[in-house]
């Protein structure tokens, strides 16, 4: 039967492939330090071999006997040429990436500029360029809208969302109002036309 790699244990450096990380296994269960040491040795020969040293070749080795730690959780015990890298100087946990969460942003399909630039609209002055900009951002609305729907987007139901976005503040009527028809622009087929 087969055995899929997605069944087996993650590997740490994925680089050196499964091989290679089931030697380190192999190596940290040997009981005589001895034995454990010279396969530690031949592990790191192997990494030499598949990677062939660039650069200065002691700090070269040195990078591998860190990555032989690595791959062995730290847990192997072996005399080093070099000093055991200390495992506290990798944190396995990143720091978490402040962002929003989904229920902080319940119009999602108009994106994040849009409640922005309503705001901006409702603080203006009544008169000739706030009621262009509030049909600029109608329409804007409707085309967001039609991108994440894909189905036919009536007025009103942008004009409302307007309206609750703005705390009231901007009011449309449909019946007085009417947003450009928007279609969605056709996918392509990916087929290259023939030449004749």
């Amino acid at each position: 039967m087969l055995t899929y790699t997605n069944h087996l244990k993650r590997l740490i450096l994925p680089e050196y492939g499964r091989n290679i990380q089931n030697m380190v296994d192999h190596c940290v269960t040997i009981e005589d330090r001895d034995e454990r040491n010279r396969c530690a040795a031949s592990i790191v020969a192997a990494m030499l071999t598949l990677f062939p040293a660039s650069g200065d070749p002691v700090e070269y080795r040195r990078k591998l006997w860190d990555h032989l730690y690595i791959m062995s959780d730290f847990k192997l015990d072996v005399d080093s040429p070099f000093e055991h890298i200390d495992p506290r100087e990798f944190n396995p946990v990143p720091d978490p990436v402040p962002c929003e969460r989904p229920g902080s942003m319940p119009y999602r399909h108009y994106g994040q500029y849009i409640p922005a630039l309503i705001e901006t609209a409702a603080a203006m002055e009544e008169g000739e360029e706030r009621d262009a900009l509030v049909m600029m951002l109608a329409c804007q609305m409707k085309k967001a809208m039609l991108a994440s729907v894909c189905d036919n987007v009536e007025d009103a139901r942008i004009f409302s969302d307007l309206r609750h976005m703005s705390h009231g503040r901007i009011s449309l009527d449909p019946a007085n109002v009417q947003l450009p028809d928007y279609k969605q622009a056709p996918t392509p087929s990916g087929k290259k036309k023939k030449k004749k």
